[in-house]
């Protein structure tokens, strides 16, 4: 595996990646509060099959953040700058949390840039009382009050595997720049329903998987995108919350593998979508 900066078009300045495998692409892109370095299961399992690139998001891994009140449109443009800058047409899409939102609404605003997406732990449709609670984290975030023990506390069990991934992500939660977690929170706590309605629009293999126990990116969350695609399917993993890829990797690894492995919408039908 090599680490890549991408020199990006203005105003997104460098972007970090992390590269392993030939072929066919896949992208990844982390969570709010997470870097690259999350997927390096997906990318130890799925290198041997397809060249795997596992992308910073700005205010992420040492890159610059988007500006405050940046929304996720801005986060799509962004990966635009990134396919653009590695050079790529169209790549297969996989994204974990945050990252799945921005994985979704690339595929249904540029569908003849996605072979196949896959969402990770995504949200969808918060009810009112979820997202009351989530843009109040956004706001004490914005004021500078990180809270890690929250998140921490949702997203692992005690299991000592459990346990063992949450070390991981609490040291990349604190070690995150403020401002682009601040900036990233905000749009993620305002992008749920942004693209909620152009799943049907999505003719590329489309899998919406999540842990059987995440109280926030549910898996009726994930049924319900599945079933709007015209070619979904769900998966929630039991007794797994919200950090899947780091707590049950091989289970993950086998339902990417077997997403991989399904025919890409034809070139003519994902331009139709566009």
């Amino acid at each position: 595996m090599t680490s890549t900066t991408l020199q990006l078009s203005e105003p997104y300045g460098p972007a970090a990646c992390r590269v392993d495998g030939t072929g066919e692409v896949l992208l990844l892109i982390h969570g709010v509060g997470m870097q690259s370095a999350a997927w390096a299961p997906q990318i130890a399992a799925l290198s041997g099959r397809c060249r795997v690139i596992a992308a910073d998001m700005p205010g992420h891994g040492g890159r610059a953040p988007l500006p405050a009140g940046a929304k996720l449109p801005d986060y799509l443009d962004w990966l635009d700058a990134v396919l653009d800058a590695l050079g790529l047409d169209a790549v297969n899409l996989a994204g974990h949390s945050m990252g799945a939102m921005i994985a979704g609404g690339y595929a249904m605003t540029r569908p003849e840039r996605v072979l196949r997406v896959a969402l990770l732990n995504a949200v969808h449709r918060r009810s009112p009382e979820a997202r009351a609670a989530v843009e109040a984290r956004a706001a004490v975030i914005r004021d500078g009050r990180m809270d890690l023990e929250t998140p921490l506390s949702r997203w692992f069990g005690r299991s000592a595997a459990e346990q063992a991934a949450q070390a991981q992500v609490a040291g990349w939660l604190a070690n995150v720049d403020p401002d682009g977690y601040a900036a990233a929170y905000g749009a993620f706590a305002r992008g749920d329903a942004t693209y909620a309605d152009g799943w049907p629009q999505v003719a590329c293999p489309m899998l919406a998987l999540t842990g059987g126990d995440d109280p926030n990116s549910t898996p009726a969350m994930a049924a319900e995108m599945a079933q709007a695609a015209r070619n979904g399917q769900a998966v929630a993993i039991a007794g797994h919350r919200h950090m899947v890829n780091l707590t049950a990797p091989d289970v993950v690894n086998a339902h990417l593998q077997e997403w991989l492995a399904r025919p890409a919408a034809d070139p003519a039908e994902r331009k139709e979508t566009a």
